[in-house]
């Protein structure tokens, strides 16, 4: 694994308390690292802080915009406290060139741009866990190159005229989207269809809003930006904006290539395994929460504008009535503010008393600095959590992270950021996992925890009396 920076962002957001739920690219140098700071303070730069490499070679159409995005990315590393190093030189594609850098970005690079030797030597650095960032046109490059084709997700095919369209954020958690709202993106860019849907093998972070714009040719399922965490080893993430120079001036946008560079070094975590068949239990609005019901003291405070649920007071927990889960994963973003404290509760029978899911069901805890049997990733009071790939896996105070938490039959499994932290199986007949509701804690007046995009996926019944 390569070194990990963390830059930290600052988050606020009002709350809606609903009563107890309610320049031209060369190959010198950019900017220097920075000076990195502490964890929860600024900029900490893991090993040395940082490399990146942005690549602008063009042997097609070439973008007036490449020289804004390459100095937008060596700002960004300014930012972020990673060094960026730009070229359009393929000749810079060797093992040991590659090697010195955490991740390459291809600007808006368009047609054949390495010879079969650079190839290779590009394949081994991704194999060995380098990280790739592809920018718009870098889809429209290489087509007769089958490992790039699955490396960069999918092929340009064609796109109109330049217009605005609704971007529709479909994984809140990855730092490249986090910063976006519930609501839908809108910016002006040039659109690409592709030649296929990379949906299958990738995590979709954004798509279009194909009735938003025209000239959408995907069938309203358009994907625009997405990651894979482990491509033949190493980590991809694609973003079709980018085709203006404006695109480079744009906060929002600046920010979504930031967040897409910072995971792709290693310096933030999220899960990118492709995801589908889930139903959205808690979308961030009001009319999600018609299915939950409080038990015990405290509360949630709605946000609809960043659709998140905050934890107020407690000790309390918000549970999902509406029905009780068999075989299943659960999905949800969380993030904690500090050092605070929540969890959530599987496997419990309804019940209006909180103490009924502690008793009865099994919590997996949020609260990092605890002891291992009930710190984040934890079974409480059961099971500790891998720690050192908890560790790994774990993005800090202020930053989102996922859990999957996947039940069949006794047996239960937690994934960080697509990573598996703990697996348990449950011997008490008493506290059986093949049925039950589900719900997130409140812990205290002290705490402060927030959830978004909770949802489910049903799977194949275990058989009776397998844990495995």
């Amino acid at each position: 694994m390569r070194g990990r920076a963390r830059l930290l962002t600052a988050t606020a957001a009002a709350a809606l308390l609903i009563g107890c739920v309610a320049g031209t690219a060369s190959s010198e140098p950019g900017p220097g690292t920075g000076a990195g700071v502490g964890r929860g303070v600024g900029v900490g730069t893991g090993k040395d802080g940082e490399r990146v490499l942005v690549f602008s070679k063009t042997a097609g159409f070439r973008h007036d915009s490449i020289p804004a995005g390459v100095e937008a990315v060596r700002e960004l590393g300014a930012e972020g406290g990673f060094t960026v190093d730009a070229t359009e030189d393929a000749g810079a594609f060797t093992a040991a060139n590659l090697a010195r850098y955490d991740a390459v970005v291809w600007m808006s690079t368009t047609g054949d741009v390495l010879n079969g030797e650079q190839q290779r030597a590009f394949e081994g650095y991704i194999r060995g866990g380098g990280a790739y960032v592809g920018v718009h046109a870098a889809a429209d490059t290489e087509y007769d190159w089958p490992f790039y084709a699955g490396l960069a997700g999918a092929y340009f095919q064609s796109h109109p005229a330049i217009q605005k369209a609704r971007v529709h954020v479909e994984d809140h958690a990855h730092p490249a989207t986090s910063h976006l709202g519930a609501g839908a993106w809108e910016r002006t860019d040039e659109w690409y269809n592709y030649r296929s849907n990379p949906r299958e093998r990738a995590r979709v972070l954004a798509s279009l809003d194909e009735s938003s714009y025209a000239g959408g040719t995907m069938s309203g399922d358009h994907p625009i930006a997405w990651c894979q965490s482990n491509y033949h080893g190493g980590r991809s993430f694609y973003t079709g904006g980018g085709h203006t120079k404006e695109s480079y001036a744009e906060p929002e946008f600046r920010r979504h290539l930031l967040g897409g560079i910072r995971w792709a070094v290693g310096a933030a975590q999220a899960d990118c395994r492709p995801e589908k068949g889930y139903t959205s239990i808690f979308d961030g609005k009001a009319a999600s929460l018609s299915g939950w019901k409080q038990a015990g003291p405290g509360s949630f405070a709605l946000n609809e504008d960043d659709g998140t649920l905050t934890t107020v007071g407690g000790m309390g927990m918000l549970w999902y009535e509406r029905r009780q889960l068999g075989a299943y994963s659960l999905k949800l973003d969380w993030r904690m503010r500090g050092d605070d404290n929540s969890g959530i509760f599987v496997g419990f029978p309804a019940s209006d008393d909180p103490w009924s899911a502690v008793n009865n069901g099994y919590e997996i805890q949020i609260d990092a600095t605890d002891v291992p049997a009930k710190t984040t990733g934890s079974v409480h009071g059961f099971k500790s959590a891998d720690l050192k790939k908890r560790d790994k896996a774990l993005n800090p105070p202020g930053e989102w992270n996922t859990y999957e938490i996947r039940v069949e039959g006794e047996r239960l499994r937690v994934y960080l950021n697509g990573v598996k932290i703990n697996d348990f199986t449950n011997t008490d007949p008493a506290r059986s996992l093949r049925q039950g509701h589900i719900g997130i804690q409140n812990h205290g007046d002290a705490d402060e925890v927030s959830f978004r995009d909770i949802r489910v996926k049903d799977l194949p019944a275990a058989r009776p009396g397998a844990g495995h």
